[in-house]
């Protein structure tokens, strides 16, 4: 559906207005199209008529996340990794606009993992970016909230990234993800690569996985269970929730969006809502008599670890160039997963709720 243009943000009024990457139908390639974001934009871009590529290696995406979609005509899959440049090479064949969502997210896994996680965001970017520009296919690249790190808040794209100390693990990360950006702007500048990078704060909604540290299907899953809902922290820190079908709307539109290349965009809510009130949230909505307890960080985290007080995305930019921007109610949003926990787990009348 078509929306209308808010005027350019102050800071961009001298912005040279460009060409969208594309134009809808499409050939699209959605990398990373098996995870809990990708496999949702798959759906998304497919209902606006476009063929899609998905490529994944699987590792932390699943078949399953496609499965309303498994036997559409216009869907190709290929189990692959994008770190690896032939495949890397032959995904730009015959390809119009490439959606850069393969990574490793998670806190969890950066804690456990850091190496793997900062390697194979940093790789798999340097891999799909040089495909892609020496293939002359423009590239939407998702980045995170991550490269802030303790910077003022509301975040604003043009904004100083201040990932932290070389000392911290969570650094490593956000650098992985702001050397992405840098190598694509690179290849934008050298040779010319259309790209529009997206940085996304907190996504929420069905199929996202609590397994690596994901705080919103962690906490509705307690509450089914009637698990304590574990609070790491003292709670007080903020986070802005947005639902996952807004957000790939808005990479979509992004992708077709005139003056959107070459710019970094802000894709989120921002509205914020603490730790401590989104497991008071979830506890009401799932009607659970779950406990509500505060887990030291040194208890799940390793020493240094540290997690942000505050992530607010500053929206005027996307609102300038897409009309819009996610706005859906959180307590709504609760109330989806609930319902879906409680069919997958098949508890609507356990003795964890009333």
């Amino acid at each position: 559906m078509a929306r209308s243009q808010s005027p350019l943000d102050p800071q961009d009024r001298n912005a040279c207005p460009r060409p969208p990457l594309a134009l809808h139908p499409v050939r699209a390639v959605v990398t990373g199209g098996a995870g809990f974001i990708g496999s949702h934009l798959v759906e998304e871009l497919l209902g606006r008529g476009d063929a899609v590529h998905v490529v994944d290696d699987l590792s932390t995406g699943c078949i399953d996340n496609l499965a309303a979609v498994a036997t559409h005509p216009k869907l190709r899959v290929t189990v692959a990794s994008v770190a690896d440049p032939l495949v890397a090479a032959r995904l730009c064949q015959d390809a119009d606009i490439i959606f850069h969502l393969a990574g490793v997210v998670g806190v969890q896994r950066l804690a456990t993992e850091p190496l793997a996680v900062m390697q194979c965001n940093l790789h798999s970017t340097e891999r799909v970016v040089a495909a892609a520009a020496a293939a002359k296919v423009p590239v939407l690249l998702t980045s995170s909230s991550e490269v802030y790190g303790d910077g003022q808040v509301p975040f604003r794209e043009q904004d100083p990234v201040r990932p932290g100390a070389t000392e911290g693990l969570r650094g490593g990360y956000a650098c992985a993800k702001a050397m992405g950006e840098w190598l694509a702007f690179g290849h934008a500048e050298q040779t010319g690569l259309p790209v529009v990078v997206v940085r996304l704060f907190n996504t929420v909604g069905p199929r996202q996985s609590g397994d690596h540290g994901m705080v919103l299907p962690r906490f509705v899953a307690q509450a089914l269970r009637g698990d304590a809902i574990t609070v790491y922290g003292d709670g007080e820190q903020t986070r802005c929730f947005a639902h996952v079908g807004e957000v790939v709307k808005a990479l979509a539109d992004l992708a077709m969006a005139p003056g959107a290349a070459g710019r970094v965009f802000n894709v989120g809510s921002e509205i914020e809502t603490s730790v401590w009130q989104l497991a008071q949230l979830v506890r009401e909505r799932a009607n659970s008599r779950s406990p509500i307890v505060r887990v030291p960080f040194a208890e799940v985290f390793p020493v240094g670890f540290v997690d942000p007080i505050r992530r607010v995305p500053s929206l005027v930019r996307l609102r300038a160039t897409i009309g819009w921007a996610p706005s859906a109610q959180l307590s709504a949003i609760v109330d989806e997963l609930v319902a879906a926990g409680r069919a997958e787990l098949g508890v609507a009348g356990a003795a964890s709720v009333r």
